[in-house]
């Protein structure tokens, strides 16, 4: 079947940083290769946010995920872009119901890498760890309560300048967008088994307005089936449980058989709190049960970090 000739130039919205463009570069060329669209096709327009501007401050302090996306869900709604890419770790759990997420790309390297040390143990005593995750530094402090977490905000280049400047002794950085950015031999990477990932970490995902079909249509062609099926399940659990920036909460679900398998952890920010959980999920129910047992029994300062409890 051909793809209708495009009335126009269609406008793709992003932030401005190098990942996020390379992420906006990446979803053109998998319509280019979908649609056998010109290079002209598709014009990237790109967003200053909230959170690129507010970079002294965590993100719980200054609204949360959605400094990330407010600009870009305005400029969606007011017709100035056709289109919105984003790195789906940051887009807030319960979107405006005028936005839909329209297809998602392959996932990446959902690891973190640690970079200034080969492992958190190699670290000299009293270390400072650049994050402004809160699971990340939950993690951190799990595995080596005498670390001072700093922090860290911007993009890689940033955080990577502060670190080199000794503001910090290490810092995490997510693989995929290293990967991306083709700095992959920067760091080294933490297994999952130690420190079990960011829902949707490694998930670029693509926004459109509900409304339209024929953007809808377009975005669908180049849906990757299961990296959308697994970021929608472990965004369904931040969602069961209540959580919200503040929350250090990972999970990372994969395809195994008709179902999925899903993983998840909570913890208190200090870390000496944790329960872990998983389930194979067949039905939206089962995210729900294991985001109950992940609660129940949970200390009130551990559920006082999640309202679904």
């Amino acid at each position: 079947m051909t793809t209708p000739a495009l009335p126009r130039r269609l406008r793709l919205g992003t932030r401005g940083s190098p990942l996020a463009l390379t992420q906006a570069r990446m979803t053109i060329a998998a319509l280019q290769a979908a649609h056998g669209w010109s290079d002209d096709a598709v014009e990237i327009v790109a967003i200053k946010t909230s959170g690129d501007r507010i970079q002294d401050r965590a993100l719980a302090d200054v609204g949360g995920k959605a400094l990330w996306t407010k600009e870009l869900d305005r400029a969606l709604i007011d017709g100035e872009i056709d289109f919105a890419v984003h790195s789906m770790k940051d887009v807030e759990t319960i979107r405006p119901a005028e936005i839909v997420i329209a297809a998602m790309l392959p996932r990446a390297d959902v690891r973190d890498r640690l970079i200034g040390a080969k492992s958190l143990a190699a670290l000299p005593r009293s270390p400072r760890i650049g994050t402004s995750s809160p699971r990340r530094a939950a993690q951190v402090r799990r595995t080596r309560p005498d670390a001072e977490i700093v922090l860290f905000r911007g993009n890689v280049d940033t955080r990577l300048a502060k670190l080199a400047s000794g503001e910090a002794d290490a810092t995490l950085l997510a693989s995929a967008g290293l990967d991306r950015l083709g700095r992959g031999d920067i760091g080294h990477a933490i297994p999952i088994e130690e420190m079990l990932p960011a829902p949707a970490q490694g998930a670029v995902g693509i926004e459109t307005l509900a409304a339209r079909a024929d953007m809808r249509a377009l975005l669908g062609a180049i849906d990757h089936e299961t990296t959308n099926a697994c970021v929608t399940a472990e965004r369904a659990l931040l969602a069961a449980l209540g959580a919200d920036c503040r929350s250090p909460v990972a999970a990372l679900a994969i395809r195994s058989g008709a179902g999925l398998h899903l993983r998840a952890e909570i913890l208190t920010e200090d870390g000496r709190e944790q329960r872990s959980g998983e389930a194979m999920l067949l039905g939206v129910d089962d995210v729900g049960t294991l985001a109950h047992k992940l609660l129940d029994g949970g200390s009130p300062r551990l559920r006082a970090l999640f309202t679904g409890a």
